[in-house]
């Protein structure tokens, strides 16, 4: 049994103030309990931030050369750890350990390692005419991380706000708290000086809410459900501080009639189903033409009857269990109202696979003859369920595209290039893929709509942490 009951706080581990509780730890795959948690109070908020804002003048006066030797240490101690992180996000969410050491714990290196070179390169004064412009950190930064894909968020905050010259209050996800333990002890074996990053366990209700609102807080970055992030919006509105916000999605697939059907459906399945389709930018909803409404769903059937599911800690496995209880059941009743709405399931299903009769494992699922007026063609799942929508035409294609309350990501499968780009621009989604490319962590991330505001990586990323200052001669 793990019991995590200290917060990092000023460069030391300390023990959460009095009126705290504590929390299970359960292993999605078992059900079992397998720890416990101590979750903060407005008063841990309270030390968090006045540590940030003591460690701030001193951190966002320092040097370029300073914050890059901080961030390289900070590398070298995360790649010494890979393993062991690795084995953690397996443990915390069930993701498959194949997953884990091959994504889940690289991409935060892959995200340190970006934020990096992009302060490298970073322009913090540029001279116009007679003027010339500052950009300067921003101020005490509250980061808030879900536990989908807890390292790749965490760093993809961390990195780039301590880059800016911010001091920083991270609160990772209850949910996934092992992986964020061994990333605090990896920035205090760096050196990290004391107050410039600070972590502490809670829910958004009590701990998020309480560093939205804190009048010591500049700017709050949070990723996780749309509700969350309007809730983070309304405390810290009036404290006028900037909030960025990587919210859900429902992103389409448009497989364009010129694409290989059998191609452009695998990976579309494939990387619907990655994480237990516990991704924000998943492609859930799967455009075909009419005509191959059909081809479409039986190859999609095959390719998610394929998957295997099982065990998290078996290198076979390729779909884990649903990270917890509570989004186990709502991935049940949705599978359960699109059947209700009269969808046709040709995967997948409600219940558990085939031999598991423990953990929360939910089939991978796809459903057909879809309508974008369905609940489960308008609502992230976030579960391993697909939805294939038919379309008439290119333009019905696009209006079906974009008739959703989200805009986070599009895909787009073609074997003409500038047909695929002639699209992607008239896709209001803040990211397009296109032809199966892969996630670029260098570029803007970031959603249209009620799928947030702000960007993450990248140039973009870094400057979200600053405020511009005018200086005239």
């Amino acid at each position: 049994m793990k019991t995590l009951n200290t917060f990092y706080i000023n460069g030391r581990w300390v023990e959460p103030a009095p009126g705290g509780t504590l929390t299970d730890l359960n292993d999605p795959a078992t059900e079992r309990p397998v720890g416990t948690l101590a979750m903060g109070t407005a008063a841990d908020v309270d030390r968090a931030v006045a540590a940030a804002r003591a460690a701030f003048p001193a951190w966002s006066e320092s040097s370029r050369d300073e914050r890059m030797a901080l961030l390289e240490r900070v590398i070298a101690g995360y790649r010494a750890r890979l393993e062991e992180l690795a084995r953690a996000v397996c443990e915390e969410i069930g993701a498959p350990i194949s997953l884990c050491n091959t994504l889940q714990a690289p991409i935060g290196l892959a995200q340190l390692q970006a934020s990096l070179e992009t302060l490298r390169q970073f322009e913090f004064e540029s001279v116009r005419g007679k003027s010339y412009v500052r950009r300067e950190a921003i101020g005490v930064a509250a980061l808030i991380t879900p536990w989908n894909w807890p390292l790749n968020q965490i760093t993809a905050k961390v990195a780039p706000a301590l880059a800016a010259g911010c001091t920083v209050v991270l609160k990772p996800s209850e949910i996934s708290p092992l992986d964020a333990h061994l990333f605090a002890q990896i920035m205090h074996e760096a050196g990290t000086p004391a107050g410039v990053f600070n972590m502490i366990y809670g829910d958004g209700a009590l701990v998020g809410e309480a560093l939205a609102s804190h009048r010591g807080v500049d700017m709050v970055s949070i990723t996780g459900s749309t509700r969350a992030g309007i809730a983070v919006a309304m405390s810290a509105a009036p404290t006028v501080k900037r909030v960025a916000q990587e919210l859900g999605g429902k992103s389409p697939l448009l497989i364009l009639d010129d694409a290989d059907l059998q191609s452009a459906v695998t990976s579309g399945v494939v990387q619907c189903m990655v994480n237990s389709g516990q991704t924000c930018v998943a492609p859930t909803r799967m455009l075909v033409p009419r005509n191959r409404l059909e081809e479409a769903s039986a190859i999609a059937a095959q390719v998610a009857n394929a998957v295997v599911v099982g065990d998290p800690n078996d290198p076979a496995t390729k779909m884990g269990p649903i990270s917890n209880r509570m989004q186990y059941e709502k991935v049940q009743r949705l599978i359960g109202l699109g059947i209700e709405e009269g969808a046709r399931v040709v995967a997948g299903g409600l219940g558990r696979p085939a031999g598991l009769e423990r953990g929360f494992y939910a089939k991978p699922t796809v459903f057909t003859d879809v309508r974008n007026h369905m609940a489960i063609a308008r609502e992230e799942i976030f579960g391993p369920v697909l939805v294939i929508i038919p379309y008439d035409d290119e333009e019905q294609a696009i209006a079906i595209a974009n008739d959703t309350e989200y805009g986070l990501a599009g895909y787009i499968a073609s074997s003409d290039p500038e047909r695929a780009r002639r699209v992607a621009a008239r896709l209001r989604v803040g990211s397009v893929r296109i032809n199966g490319a892969m996630l670029d962590i260098t570029v803007p991330f970031g959603g249209y709509k009620t799928s947030g505001n702000g960007r993450e990586f990248g140039a973009e990323g870094l400057a979200e942490y600053l405020e511009c200052k005018s200086v005239t001669m």
